[in-house]
């Protein structure tokens, strides 16, 4: 179609306009005819979050490939939307450098250095991102590493002063400040112009600037969460309060979309500017367009959303926004099908023709009639992310193999929650034995209060059938460590008293359902809006028991040390980790204030050199099993699911009450626990 006098020099002068990252909206109102009412573009905003440097189809742990998770694999969905959507932008929602064996290798063996860009940038500059934000785990290595390979100098202690080898798109985060001089430590906001092909309404195509405003914000809680990287150089503000700040400057700028990049997922709890999970409050301050959302490890819109006031989970509304939350670990790519018209001199979206999905990796398929994901029906990887990384992917490998010792014992989480110590009982005691040693020295006058440590299964099933530890009998490497305990914590210990520490295990004792023993179908055991690492196992002399049948907050019984009921006011020393100490997972008395050590060592590097002061690992060398159920007669089953044909793993490790009942095909099945016995 032959195109218009008109559309021609309207389409002659937004050439001249160029593709200036921020241009000044008067120079370019001066060069550019306004664009005509009636105009439509489609705009695909894709979306990944809590990559958590899962670059590749691969499980360190269990040292096979694993298709189904992996950037390599997400790549694979953004081509295909990208040849899809003639207009896309794609954005990232934080938590990326943090969170496997590659990661932990690059910042804590062989650090890159400040040329040197990270393998997850790397593979995320091959297929081209247009922004991102920071997530909580950004924050795990310390705010000098963050600074260095983020190519971000930062006022701060420690932070970088020369721009040192980053992602080649930008980062932005409103929320988080220098405690030096209150300026944000990254751009809180940018504004991005990109070229969008737009049709008028007979059809004639025009290619337009549209600018892009992008806001990041990280959770609140980083300040506690990681006390002992921030405390003192660092501040947090709200996500809605860092919004109001920077929206009118972000709108003197005219940008024709605000997209919030939001490492948080939703709550319509009352808002408190240290929300965690704060996108729905987000959602509500005008001028936002466009919420990306992480964190929650789920996927929006998603049956999890359901219900929620004023979120439509089946288009992916959030108080009238478009959202998108991309699942985690490379599983699924999160897409926004923003639907735009102008009207009246700007661009508007139009909500009906607008709407979400989450594209997973491996999409259901069914067997024997239920939807299943199967790692047969997964997406090829794109052969270029391997190229890119596999030198450092072949390092970080030869690096967890080095042999630390051998175990007589399996140790491994399959039935964690169900009171199979074996894999928790190792960091229990390698807690115990660190804090005792540094108690002696550091506050002799705690060197006689009774030692605890406190431990929970973050490998429990919830990326899916592989995502459990199970570390053989035989020889143990630094894998092994790794296998055992999974995220790069310090160690600290906290002094409280026998009534905090009931009220402690109280809160784990969330983790199950309460059981109506005179129901007649099957009951789930498990609370699934309860995470695994919340569920503290605590040993070291103690035993308690839990009783599912009563309500939350009056399940523990019998707490016992050395066999002798616990006193409100005795003292204890409990070990655990600074998120948990500093008050991660909101746990009774647990804030940061009664912190008796805090050490620099990881707690997994206090783990390694416990095996390897145990080169011989046996049952003796383990703390014994501390609770159990509190017996209780069934009319119909109590249920979970485990993965698949692992009775004998509960047999030998002393659960003889339980059974697998069914198979669901997809590397899980559904087991029965018979709480009487």
């Amino acid at each position: 179609m032959a195109l218009r006098p008109r559309l021609t020099a309207l389409i002659t002068a937004l050439l001249l306009t160029g593709c200036a990252s921020q241009p000044h909206p008067a120079a370019t109102q001066a060069r550019a005819e306004p664009l005509p009412d009636g105009l439509r573009a489609d705009v695909a905003v894709l979306e990944t979050t809590d990559l958590h440097s899962n670059i590749l189809s691969y499980d360190y742990y269990k040292q096979k490939a694993d298709p189904t998770l992996g950037f390599e694999r997400t790549v694979t969905l953004i081509r295909k939307a990208r040849e899809q959507f003639t207009n896309s932008l794609l954005f990232d929602a934080g938590d990326t450098i943090q969170g496997s064996v590659l990661a932990d290798y690059q910042a804590q063996v062989q650090r890159v250095d400040c040329g040197e860009q990270l393998a997850i940038y790397k593979a995320m500059d091959a297929v081209g991102y247009d922004g991102g934000t920071i997530g909580n785990h950004e924050f795990n290595y310390g705010l000098p590493f963050l600074s260095q390979v983020t190519g971000t100098p930062m006022n701060v202690d420690g932070g970088a002063t020369q721009r040192c080898a980053g992602p080649h798109y930008p980062l932005v985060l409103a929320n988080v400040y220098s405690a030096r001089d209150g300026k944000p430590i990254f751009q809180p906001w940018m504004i991005v112009t990109r070229k969008m092909a737009a049709f008028t309404p007979d059809g004639s195509k025009l290619s337009v600037p549209m600018k892009i405003a992008i806001i990041g914000f990280a959770p609140p809680p980083i300040m506690q969460w990681d006390k002992q990287n921030l405390q003192g150089k660092v501040t947090v503000t709200g996500v809605v309060e860092a919004a109001q700040k920077y929206l009118p400057d972000i709108q003197a700028q005219h940008p024709d979309l605000v997209i919030a990049i939001l490492h948080g997922g939703m709550s319509t709890s009352p808002y408190t500017p240290d929300m965690e999970n704060g996108g729905w409050h987000l959602a509500g301050v005008p001028g936002i367009d466009v919420l990306l959302m992480g964190h929650e490890h789920t996927e929006f819109p998603g049956p999890r959303f359901e219900h929620m006031q004023d979120v439509d989970d089946e288009h992916g509304f959030v108080r009238g926004v478009p959202a998108v939350m991309g699942g985690f670990f490379g599983k699924d790519l999160g897409v926004i099908r923003l639907a735009l018209v102008r009207e009246q001199g700007h661009w508007t979206i139009d909500k009906a023709k607008t709407f979400s999905q989450v594209q997973p990796i491996c999409p259901s398929m069914l067997i024997a009639g239920k939807p299943t994901v199967s790692p047969n029906n997964c997406v090829p990887a794109d052969p270029q992310i391997k190229l890119v990384v596999g030198k450092v992917q072949q390092a970080a490998i030869d690096y967890v193999n080095t042999p630390i010792g051998q175990s007589a014992v399996r140790m491994s989480t399959y039935f964690a929650d169900e009171g199979d110590m074996s894999a928790l009982a190792p960091v229990n005691a390698a807690q115990i034995d660190y804090a005792r040693n540094l108690l002696q020295t550091e506050h002799p006058q705690l060197a006689n209060v009774p030692v605890l440590g406190a431990a929970a299964a973050f490998r429990n099933g919830f990326g899916g059938a592989d995502d459990y530890t199970d570390v053989q009998p035989g020889p143990l490497t630094l894998r092994s460590a790794a296998d055992l305990y999974f995220y790069p914590n310090t160690l600290s210990a906290v002094k409280i008293d026998g009534a905090k520490l009931k009220a402690w295990l109280e809160k784990s004792a969330e983790r199950f359902n309460r059981i109506d023993p005179n129901a007649d179908g099957e009951q789930q055991l498990i609370n699934s809006k309860y995470p695994g690492f919340n569920f503290d196992q605590i040993q070291g002399g103690i035993s308690y028991v839990i009783d599912v049948s009563k309500p939350v907050g009056h399940r523990i019984e019998k707490l016992r040390y050395q066999g002798k009921p616990v006193q409100p006011a005795q003292t204890f020393v409990v070990v655990t980790n600074n998120y948990r100490a500093s008050g991660g997972g909101r746990f009774p008395g647990l804030d940061g204030s009664n912190i008796v050590l805090a050490s620099p060592d990881g707690t997994r590097e206090i783990l390694a050199e416990w095996l390897k002061a145990h080169p011989s690992l046996g049952a003796s060398d383990l703390p014994r099993t501390s609770w159990r159920f509190a017996p209780l007669k069934t009319r119909g089953a109590v249920v979970f699911t485990s993965a698949s044909d692992k009775q004998a793993v509960a047999e030998s490790d002393g659960l003889h009450n339980v059974k697998q009942v069914r198979d669901n095909g997809d590397g899980t099945a559904v087991y029965a626990i018979d709480l009487s016995r």
